[in-house]
Formats: structure tokens, C-alpha cells, sequence
């Protein structure tokens, strides 16, 4: 019988105190924003357990000329906790800054967000994971896969309207991909979700028909598919 490690090696118990030390910034920062804005955080929260897209937009143009930096952070947020739904955020900034510069702005928020979520969890589990991966021969070759084709598989995931971020966050954290195949494939991947998502939300709620607008995001999620199956069979020659 193989004999069981019991002591944790000096790199282990380093890297023990680290992700200690980052967990207590990490709730250090939330203290500091709420010493520094004590009714910040408790409006924010009520605000996110609603949902509410129009309240959402509302409460954003609140801050007047800040409201579009305001906007980028808090949609970032979102997206790195994984809940709630980006929609009502993407849907919000295209009520506020209009259909197009909303939706590049929940783009690049949600992905800056999603890339931050995945560093974080990868930081704080994927050591963790790589142990049980390591015991299961099926987990080997699925984490195999994930290092040659996490970006399109990512890509393509990101493309489809209303999956969870938080579910793909952690799936691409876990995985071996590496961190620019996340990064492009969110960033590629969320133009035509963010687009369709928002259109529909933004159109059902000033009741106006903008199937023409989803037809061509459409087309272009399509041609990123095609795209991202070249740059895929290239990366992995």
C-alpha cells in the first residue's frame, strides 16, 4: 500500500499563506469601499437581488457624468461573481448610451470581468483540481483536450445567449487553457451573446423591432465560428 503524503512541502505551505494573504485583501478592498461609502454597498446589492433593467438604468444615470465609468465597473463586477444575469446590465447600457456604444461597453466590461473571475479562481482552485484530475484518467484527457482546444470551445460557449458566466468562468478556470485563449475567446465570443441579449431586452422593453439588428449579429457570430475554427486548426499545427 502506497504510503499517504502528510506534511505540505515548503512551496505548498507558501503558496498556502499567499492565497490566505489575497483572501483577506480581496475582503479588505469590500471594507475599505464600505467605510469609505457606508450606503454604496447595501444599494448595490438591493439593486442586483431586483433585477430590475429600467431601475438598473436609472440608478446608473444617477451618476451623471460618472455614469458611463460607473456602468463599466459595475457590469465588470457582475460578471466576476457570475450573478446576477449580464443581460440586465448589457440591456441598461443600451438604454443609457444607445444600442451599439452599449454593447461594446458590456463587452469589454464582462470580459475584463470574466478574466478577472478567471484568474481569481484559477489562483484558488486549479491546484486543488489539478490533484483530482491527475487520479482520473477520463479527467486527464478531457484537461488535455481543454489545452488544444479550450479556445474554440470557449469561443463557442460564450457565443450561445444566456448560458451563466459564473458556470464558464470556472469550467475555463479549472481547465488547462491558457489565459489569452480565455481572454480572446470571451472577449470574440461575447460581441454576438452581448449583441442578441441586449437588442431583445432594449427592444421588448421600448417596444420596438430590431430583428434586422439580430439577423446581422447572427451573421457575424457565424463568421467568427469560422474564423475561430481556422485560427484553431493554425494554433494547433
Amino acid at each position: 500500500m502506497a504510503t499517504q503524503k502528510i506534511f505540505l512541502t515548503r512551496e505548498e505551505i507558501f503558496m498556502f499563506i499567499v492565497k490566505i494573504v489575497a483572501a483577506l485583501l480581496i475582503v479588505g478592498l469590500f471594507g475599505a469601499i464600505h467605510l469609505a461609502a457606508p450606503e454604496f454597498l447595501p444599494e448595490v446589492v438591493e439593486l442586483l437581488s431586483r433585477g430590475d433593467i429600467v431601475e438598473t438604468a436609472n440608478y446608473i444615470q444617477s451618476y451623471g457624468s460618472l455614469a458611463l465609468v460607473f456602468s463599466f465597473f459595475l457590469t465588470l463586477f457582475v460578471n466576476a461573481i457570475g450573478f446576477p444575469p449580464a443581460i440586465i446590465f448589457s440591456t441598461a447600457n443600451t438604454l443609457i448610451f444607445g444600442i451599439v456604444p452599449g454593447i461594446i461597453l458590456s463587452v469589454i466590461a464582462e470580459t475584463v470581468g470574466v478574466t478577472i473571475s478567471f484568474q481569481l479562481l484559477r489562483f484558488f482552485f486549479r491546484d486543488s483540481a489539478k490533484k483530482i484530475i491527475k487520479k482520473s484518467k477520463r479527467l486527464s484527457s478531457v484537461d488535455k483536450y481543454s489545452s488544444k482546444n479550450g479556445f474554440t470551445v470557449m469561443l463557442i460557449a460564450r457565443m450561445v445567449p444566456y448560458v451563466p458566466s459564473g458556470i464558464l468562468n470556472a469550467a475555463g478556470a479549472l481547465s488547462s487553457m491558457s489565459l489569452w485563449d480565455y481572454f480572446l475567446a470571451s472577449l470574440v465570443g461575447k460581441f454576438p451573446s452581448t449583441g442578441i441579449e441586449a437588442i431583445i431586452g432594449h427592444d421588448a422593453i421600448l417596444h420596438e423591432e430590431g430583428m434586422f439588428r439580430i439577423i446581422v449579429v447572427v451573421i457575424f457570430a457565424i463568421v467568427l465560428i469560422a474564423w475561430a475554427w481556422h485560427y484553431q486548426k493554425k494554433h494547433n499545427h
